[in-house]
């Protein structure tokens, strides 16, 4: 029941507090009707990537030892990290599994984001189309872009983008940022669940802050690995060529929800950021209390992506950001998206429903009524559009107007 409410009030949160929608939805609840039993657990697939590369990843646990934990006192503050790559070949590597064995089990001991019953779905089927360990595609050195997923979510649900940037070019370092986001699985099995519920402005401003300081620290020790060091905790052999790939002078970030925000508030304090995403977060801790980025604005590259009442022109704090920044930006609107439509919760969710019969209106909380191929071929589209615009210097159609090939984004500005 630990895990369980830990996870489940975590989504609540983010749907909630950071999606913008003006009213709280609730992840699960007591009055939440739950499928009925299944006897097989429920297996699902991830869409394979589209580019020309295939695609190879590796793991990172790196430790700041310069700065204590803020949320397990007397810690140094740790984290666990993905690096999705381009490539020489995947032949002859195992497929890395979408979650490993003590996240699968956490998240499925939970209730499966309230979406299951424990023994529902077997998360820990699913293989991504990433080869672990496989030869680096290095040459020459690719830009770099950081993910950051939502408050209390895994970073696990951010890796069909990972996939598709990597596969079409670049280095993707997918961050979890432990104690907060859940569950966060270490070498040798440790499980780290969230630590506290942040239900106030004040505990979500810490988290904010904390996932700048992670950001920082993760830029810093991608320097290190490109120097010729090995950051990883434990010192574990990383693919051969990985610290040549990296070009720092090329950085990107995008995240989902809190990490949308966290990209946001990242690149105004740290200028290594050249360009970035917010994919549906506001920006603000509490009704009144925007983020200093968005009192400030940006003078570099900036996209928002929301849904329908998710834009500049209905979000006040997407407003003052828009309107205080000199930088490029755009605004784009999944019309008939939800909040978790910018995850892997956009492919999960569909092929949950299959099986089990998610009620109409949680499955609508989660992903809207968007036409799921449709969402995430269009989401691939404009963040790779971004970053070949804005990191490659390659002009992009895409990002100039509406597009017939995407009828469900609307160019909000």
């Amino acid at each position: 029941m630990r895990i369980h409410a830990r996870i489940t009030t975590a989504v609540a949160l983010a749907l909630s507090l950071l999606a913008g929608a003006g009213t709280a939805a609730s992840a699960t609840g007591p009055s939440d009707p739950l499928p009925d039993p299944v006897r097989e657990p429920v297996r699902f697939e991830l869409p394979p990537p589209t580019g020309r590369q295939p695609v190879g990843v590796t793991e990172l646990h790196l430790v700041d030892r310069a700065r204590t934990d803020p949320w397990v006192t007397g810690t140094h503050r740790e984290l666990m990290v993905s690096v999705w790559y381009p490539a020489r070949s995947a032949s002859g590597y195992p497929r890395r599994p979408h979650m490993p064995p003590g996240t699968a089990r956490a998240v499925d001991e939970s209730g499966s984001f309230g979406l299951a019953r424990p023994g529902e779905v077997d998360w820990a089927a699913t293989r991504t189309d990433a080869a672990t360990g496989a030869p680096v595609d290095g040459h020459p050195p690719r830009p770099v872009v950081l993910y950051s997923p939502g408050l209390g979510v895994t970073r696990t649900l951010g890796t069909s983008t990972a996939e598709e940037l990597a596969g079409r070019g670049y280095v993707v370092v997918t961050m979890d940022h432990t104690h907060e986001t859940s569950p966060v699985e270490f070498p040798g099995g440790r499980v780290e669940l969230q630590k506290d519920p942040l239900t106030d402005p004040a505990k979500r401003k810490q988290a904010i802050e904390t996932r700048v300081r992670d950001t920082r620290f993760v830029l810093d020790q991608l320097a290190v690995l490109r120097d010729g060091g090995n950051p990883d905790a434990e010192g574990r052999q990383l693919p051969r060529g990985l610290g040549g790939a990296l070009d720092l002078t090329r950085v990107g970030m995008y995240g989902h929800s809190a990490g949308g925000i966290t990209a946001a508030e990242a690149m105004r304090t740290d200028d290594r950021i050249d360009a970035g995403i917010d994919m549906d977060g506001t920006l603000k801790y509490s009704g009144t209390e925007f983020l200093p980025v968005a009192l400030e604005g940006l003078n570099r590259p900036f996209m928002l992506m929301g849904k329908a009442n998710q834009t500049h022109l209905n979000e006040p704090s997407w407003q003052s950001l828009w309107d205080h920044s000199t930088g490029w930006k755009r605004d784009l609107s999944l019309e008939r998206g939800a909040h978790f439509s910018y995850t892997d919760a956009q492919t999960i969710v569909p092929a949950l429903d299959e099986r089990l019969d998610i009620p109409a209106q949680k499955r609508e909380e989660y992903i809207g009524t968007v036409d799921p191929t449709r969402s995430t071929a269009a989401q691939r589209a404009y963040l790779t559009a971004f970053f070949h615009q804005h990191l490659r210097g390659r002009p992009q159609h895409l990002l100039d107007g509406p597009s017939p090939s995407h009828p469900d984004v609307r160019f909000v500005q």
